[in-house]
């Protein structure tokens, strides 16, 4: 049984006061930590504090590949764990799209990454015109395969997969049952193909278009979904708590 995974992405949201309360409400509910990793993504200005907080592990929304050096704003694997961060996403679509990262970039991050022992969230996911191209299976599948280049069976243990139809996210647009199990058994046939199927089996895969409080219990249903990646709804407890209650 694969454990479940809750990520909250708070992207490039909240001020500092709020964060610190949002993170201890949070910490402090009677959240079950023991049937779900849950894990807060907030801003990097905040990582180092919420780090020192009794409470949920955080994890950064970005790193960059080098280990050190002269990279103005860049976050490196070792500086985060030098803070006790955990986790890191890689090529999340904003990342993608508004920092025109390519999968040769998110490649050298995620090794950076997995080689400094950080769990990795690596996200994938297709436009509305590959959706439209009827090309999305073949585009998502070359991402991944992009994306863990030159990684190794024993590197990808430290990944979770997170499944994000970018057309689905702020478009009023909602992906269907049956293109949420297409897609989340596509990756995980993926993961087979690429390494072996014991690790198909293990490696979470969770939903990242646009989860919230009202659709959650179903998606969380779904086969092969193992939990998601969430973000404006995460930015409010009460919204977040019954995503997370909803597992």
């Amino acid at each position: 049984m694969r454990k479940k995974f809750i990520g909250a992405n708070w992207k490039m949201n909240l001020l500092y006061e709020e964060a610190i309360k949002l993170f201890a409400d949070l910490s402090n509910s009677t959240l079950n930590t023991s049937e779900a990793d849950i894990v807060v993504f907030p801003s990097s200005i905040y990582l180092s504090e919420l780090s020192k907080m009794p409470g949920l592990p955080v994890g950064a929304q970005d790193l960059y590949f080098a280990d050190s050096g002269a990279f103005t704003g860049g976050i490196a694997a070792r500086q985060l764990k030098s803070i006790s961060c955990k986790y890191v996403l890689v090529g999340h679509s904003e990342r993608r799209i508004t920092f025109f990262e390519t999968d040769e970039v998110i490649n050298l991050k995620l090794k950076s990454a997995v080689r400094n022992d950080l769990k990795v969230v690596f996200c994938c996911g297709e436009s509305l015109g590959i959706r439209e191209s009827k090309k999305h299976l073949e585009f998502v599948t070359n991402q991944l395969m992009q994306g863990w280049k030159d990684l190794d069976e024993t590197e990808m243990k430290n990944c979770i997969i997170a499944y994000e139809p970018i057309w689905a996210i702020g478009t009023g647009l909602n992906a269907s049952k049956m293109e949420i199990e297409e897609m989340h058994g596509t990756i995980r046939r993926t993961v087979a193909s690429c390494f072996s199927h014991s690790l198909s089996q293990s490696i979470r895969i969770v939903y990242g278009g646009s989860c919230n409080q009202h659709n959650a219990s179903d998606i969380f249903s779904f086969n092969d979904v193992d939990g998601g990646l969430i973000g404006g709804a995460s930015l409010e407890f009460d919204s977040f708590e019954k995503i997370i209650k909803s597992l």
